[in-house]
């Protein structure tokens, strides 16, 4: 038998065909007939077959005890949950209970559709979420420039002429905000019609395998590289906004804020030559079609937001934006936006400790940690995870574990007994991957093509198991604070009751009937439009087009104009250009840290796949052998990697593939730790660079995150340390 759906693994949602004889799966394979990966798929979605058959994969509640982890029946949990948690906020505020949301969270179509209900019910200001580790530069731009934080152009690079990559690798990721399946086809389909792909990375990727071009950079400098880009191209009068600047506002202080960014600044502090920032200038300008695309090692930067709005203004001020090649707005099946603004929530309350201001709701998960540590009101007691392991994906991880061992309580929604969740007192398991019917609600509106795909669950789980939805359903019925007033708990009964009735499939219907495509869209729509029901019809998926224009219609800033120049920005790039340090100084031992993502990994995710994680040990530390020749290092020699907050010991790598100044560690390792449940993950463990990233280190601006370009000092290993492992 088959059965089609998408991958839910990463976000490039490819089309999967799995055979399978009812009960077990005999093959993953592509779905050639998918309307946006064309049959691509990379080796993780065939690791599916792995979680599904996972022995350590927990399927049922389990609680911590002094003897180890016991099995309990879910009302128990439910019960224990609500007896702990609810005195506790009785006593110290509904602020004492903390939650954080990992990645998965977004690829679930069960979880997105009742987060929000479990966020009202916590009454909680102490928000988490990965965002703030790697993407919320990209939403505070978007937010800014255009009125909405989800409001993120993606590169239309199936019709670009010229696409310019910095800080991405979507050779390994296949797209990130950018939802991009067999990139590595689309990337050769650019430079088979006369196109041009540059790179723009402090390492030689496996996207710069597929360029035309690539440009070493050092690691926190792209400010300066974007700027005197935008600077030459203002100069030289390249620029042609067209008819965007009808509405395009500030443009003359956005001209003013970059007019001392020359290509000759740059090349001090980025080592790009002025000559090469010049030529690049005007080859992206004079394309006929070009668009600029920054992602992860911009984003996990000091100066990430400065990145964001430059890329943006970039594409603005060349006409390559909302127009065919360029950057553009999707318009998918589900509108998760709406007509409403988040441009003005910032700041609206602040972290205890540091002061630092929450974002859409969340504060910058750097702040977590301390929140937890640090004694008076306001104190994190309590924390509910769902499907995240800051422990390995946050910065200074073990100060974050110090942290989770000082809590009252602790509450993890997660398959897996991990090195976060193994601190949690109970942890409950929903059914997961082939067990649930999927829609991808984000990912399609980052995709580089409109297309919409239902894929039902392939395998029912037992009765005994719930799905993510049905957890949060029922935690937010239990926690709910009760309210004092007859108005209070009138509205609280009606919105218990509202939620009851709804399920992801409903909610889902709903979202499909009133989209762009959908049945209850017009009268025309009525016989051909989406719903659900039709939408399952299509096993392969709905092709909706090609990304067309949408602005200045889609612009949601007061005055519905794209702004060129927020103050903030103006401001923060003043300060930033000024005081710019370069790194030709540094001392002997000392060098910039990068991460890399690899084919095989997904964050943390899958490393309990021995498919994906056998072979030679991935996690070691690159460095340029003329680098490691002063310091007297052998290849595959462990060296101790340092920095304020700890040390870890790996294996070095001699590669030329990474620039001189510069050393680079995989992230997502650390399966080391003692107590998880993880045999295959443990047997690879590795470290985690998250061990040695510094949580006080982050974007001023935007409060995310900066794990790339921190100083780290790289050592020897003394004989006594390796003595003890064994080595």
């Amino acid at each position: 038998m088959k059965h089609f759906r998408s991958c839910n693994l990463c976000e490039a949602i490819c089309g999967l065909e799995i055979e399978h004889d009812g009960q077990r799966v005999r093959s993953i394979k592509g779905d050639k007939n998918d309307p946006l990966s064309r049959g691509h798929i990379c080796p993780k979605a065939v690791a599916l077959k792995d979680i599904h058959e996972d022995p350590d994969r927990l399927k049922h509640p389990v609680r911590r005890t002094v003897g180890g982890w016991e099995k309990i029946s879910w009302r128990q949990a439910f019960d224990e949950i609500e007896s702990r948690l609810q005195p506790l906020r009785r006593k110290h505020g509904n602020d004492a209970v903390a939650l954080y949301l990992g990645n998965p969270t977004v690829h679930s179509l069960g979880a997105l559709t009742f987060i929000g209900s479990f966020k009202k019910a916590l009454a909680t200001k102490s928000l988490f979420a990965a965002t703030s580790v790697d993407q919320l530069p990209h939403h505070f731009a978007a937010s800014l420039m255009f009125g909405h934080a989800l409001l993120l152009p993606v590169p239309d690079i199936d019709r670009s002429d010229f696409i310019l990559i910095l800080g991405a690798n979507p050779g390994a990721s296949n797209g990130s905000l950018m939802t991009a399946p067999g990139i590595a086809g689309r990337l050769e389909a650019i430079r088979k019609r006369g196109g041009k792909v540059v790179v723009v990375d402090p390492r030689r990727t496996e996207t710069v395998r597929l360029a035309d071009e690539h440009l070493y950079i050092r690691p926190g400098s792209d400010v300066l590289f974007l700027a005197a880009m935008v600077h030459v191209i203002l100069v030289q009068g390249l620029d042609r906004i067209g008819e965007l600047a009808s509405w395009t506002v500030n443009r003359d202080a956005f001209r003013d804020a970059v007019q001392a960014a020359s290509p000759a600044v740059a090349e001090r502090h980025t080592g790009v030559p002025a000559a090469s920032i010049e030529r690049l200038a005007g080859d992206f300008a004079r394309s006929k079609s070009a668009v600029c695309y920054g992602r992860m090692g911009l984003s996990t930067q000091a100066h990430g937001g400065l990145c964001q709005w430059l890329v943006n203004a970039l594409n603005i001020i060349t006409g390559n934006f909302d127009r065919p090649g360029g950057a553009m707005f999707t318009l998918p099946a589900v509108d998760l936006i709406g007509r409403k603004s988040t441009m003005g929530n910032r700041g609206r309350w602040t972290s205890r400790v540091r002061g630092l201001p929450e974002f859409d709701g969340e504060l910058p998960v750097s702040v977590l940690a301390e929140e937890m540590l640090v004694e008076g009101a306001g104190q994190i007691r309590a924390l509910i995870t769902h499907a995240g392991n800051p422990v390995l994906s946050t910065p200074n991880g073990r100060k974050l574990e110090t942290a989770l061992q000082g809590l009252d309580f602790m509450v993890s929604i997660d398959i897996y007994i991990n090195e976060t969740t193994r601190h949690a007192d109970i942890i409950l398991p929903p059914a997961t991957g082939l067990e649930v019917d999927h829609y991808d609600l984000i990912f399609n509106m980052l995709a580089i093509r409109n297309v919409a795909k239902f894929s039902p669950a392939l395998f029912v789980p037992t009765a005994d198991r719930l799905h993510d939805w049905q957890i949060l359903k029922e935690l937010s019925r239990r926690l709910t604070p009760p309210t004092d007033t007859a108005l209070g708990w009138m509205k609280h009964a009606l919105w218990r009751k509202f939620v009851s009735r709804w399920t992801p499939a409903r909610m889902l219907n709903l979202g499909l009937g009133i989209g762009p495509y959908g049945i209850w869209r017009s009268w025309a729509k009525l016989r051909s439009g989406l719903n659900l029901k039709r939408l399952k019809k299509s096993v392969h998926g709905v092709d909706l087009g090609a990304l067309r224009p949408r602005a200045p219609g889609i612009l949601m800033t007061k005055n519905k104009k794209i702004d060129l120049a927020p103050p903030v920005f103006v401001e923060r790039f003043r300060e930033v250009s000024s005081s710019f340090l370069s790194m030709q100084n540094a001392e002997p031992g000392m060098f910039r840290l990068i991460g890399r993502r690899q084919l095989r990994d997904n964050n943390s995710w899958m490393h309990n796949s021995e498919r994906l994680v056998k072979g030679k040990n991935r996690c070691t530390v690159m460095m340029h052998p003329d680098d490691a020749a002063p310091l007297g290092f052998a290849d595959q020699e462990i060296v101790r990697v340092g920095s304020r907050v700890g040390a870890i010991d790996l294996p070095l790598a001699i590669s030329n593939d990474v620039m001189p100044g510069v050393v680079c560690i995989p992230h997502g390792y650390g399966h080391n730790r003692p107590g998880t449940r993880l045999a295959t993950a443990e047997a690879h463990g590795g470290e985690s660079v998250n061990d040695i990233t510094d949580d006080q280190v982050i974007d001023e601006l935007t409060g995310n995150a900066a794990f790339s370009g921190q100083w780290v000092r790289v050592s020897a290993v003394p004989a006594e340390s390796l003595e003890r492992k064994g080595i």
